[in-house]
């Protein structure tokens, strides 16, 4: 099993963002520090103290915690879950928030072992404009420290295909992250969520977005940059060192069970699926009978199959048929020839006796080719 912890505090939202999260109020996180503990006890003497390869901190912006909550947190899970010393132990950090006097330092005696930090760009403009709280220096600067600190397990995360951003800019920025030390690099291109600010500055007709051709040469250009810092990639967005794939995010895509607690915190433990309350507040009030098992949803097998195709063809290994076969008792090709014959001869996808995969240039399409060998 895999434990998610949401944190759902923000100093401000950012212009892209879509995750649920509250405007940081010490009040508030006084409350939501006991009711995620209360949450964690509850599953934890329910599920029978059950083994936790992960622990991940995301948001919102973890880094907002003070390290006291944080112990308190740590200490609950600790107590109510068997979880191994070598565990990986993940805190999402802001540059802004992370950096103040001895916070960095302590964190590796809490047992948290693997930093994520939310660059977003290395380009002060862009940083504005994304409505992101520090600056690129700032941005350079968390990574060193975090390094100082110990922290050799170092993750950024960084956006392409911004606004007025070409192959040279992208190049550039991507250079600047060589030597800074990280172990780990997660680029997603910058896409529209519903309901975003950025939707609504989209709608007005004055973003310049890259054009499809740009975007596909600064995706392949990404691979070969980060694949010559010796970051492999082993998903569709997140580039590894040897030994620093994310642990965490590998057990989502790999469809083993995982408990989120928090607000609007999502889980899927067996064939269940249930969702939290996102209302702060209400989860506050009632941190475990809220509606726990009113949002919860039995998955049927088709799911489940369908399910095992969309995540497993986001990675580089791809889809096992086998296990396709074992779950659904289908065979994954059948009915789909020549479909298959199509993309193969594009160099979209990659076909042998035990996977199915996506090219990287598949992986450029993914959200239009998966949903095509669904049953």
């Amino acid at each position: 099993m895999h434990l998610y912890i949401h944190v759902p505090f923000c100093r401000s939202k950012c212009l892209y963002c879509a995750f649920l999260s509250w405007g940081y109020d010490p009040d508030l996180v006084s409350a939501y520090v006991p009711a995620v503990c209360e949450e964690i006890r509850y599953w934890g003497q329910a599920l029978g103290r059950p083994e936790t390869a992960t622990v991940y901190f995301g948001g919102g912006t973890p880094s907002l915690l003070g390290l006291a909550d944080l112990e308190s947190i740590l200490r609950t899970v600790r107590d109510h879950f068997a979880v191994s010393p070598e565990a990986e132990c993940s805190l999402e950090a802001n540059p802004d928030s992370c950096c103040a006097a001895g916070y960095l330092e302590q964190l590796p005696g809490l047992g948290i072992n693997r930093l994520s930090l939310g660059l977003q760009s290395l380009d002060d403009a862009d940083l504005a404009f994304l409505r992101r709280r520090h600056t690129a220096e700032q941005g350079q600067e968390a990574c060193r420290l975090a390094r100082k600190a110990g922290f050799d397990n170092l993750s950024v995360d960084i956006l392409w295909a911004l606004p007025g951003q070409d192959e040279a800019k992208w190049r550039s920025e991507l250079r600047a992250l060589k030597g800074l030390g990280v172990r780990h690099v997660s680029a997603y291109a910058l896409s529209i969520e519903p309901g975003t600010d950025l939707e609504k500055l989209d709608e007005s007709g004055r973003i310049n977005w890259p054009g499809e051709d740009d975007q596909a040469r600064m995706y392949l250009q990404g691979l070969e940059c980060l694949q010559a810092m010796g970051l492999a990639q082993y998903e569709i967005s997140n580039f590894a060192g040897p030994g620093y794939a994310c642990a965490h995010n590998i057990g989502y895509w790999q469809g083993r069970d995982y408990l989120g607690v928090g607000p609007s915190a999502v889980s899927c433990i067996g064939s269940r699926r249930w969702k939290n309350p996102s209302d702060i507040l209400a989860y506050c009030a009632s941190p475990v009978q809220e509606a726990r098992f009113l949002y919860s949803a039995g998955l049927s097998l088709r799911e489940q199959a369908n399910e095992l195709i969309m995540l497993g063809l986001r990675t580089v290994q791809g889809v096992s048929l086998a296990a396709y076969t074992g779950l659904s008792g289908e065979d994954l090709l059948a009915g789909h020839e020549d479909l298959i014959a199509g993309l193969e001869a594009r160099n979209l996808i990659a076909v042998d006796q035990e996977r199915l995969r996506l090219t990287p240039q598949g992986m450029l399409v993914s959200d239009s080719l998966i949903p095509c060998f669904f049953h």
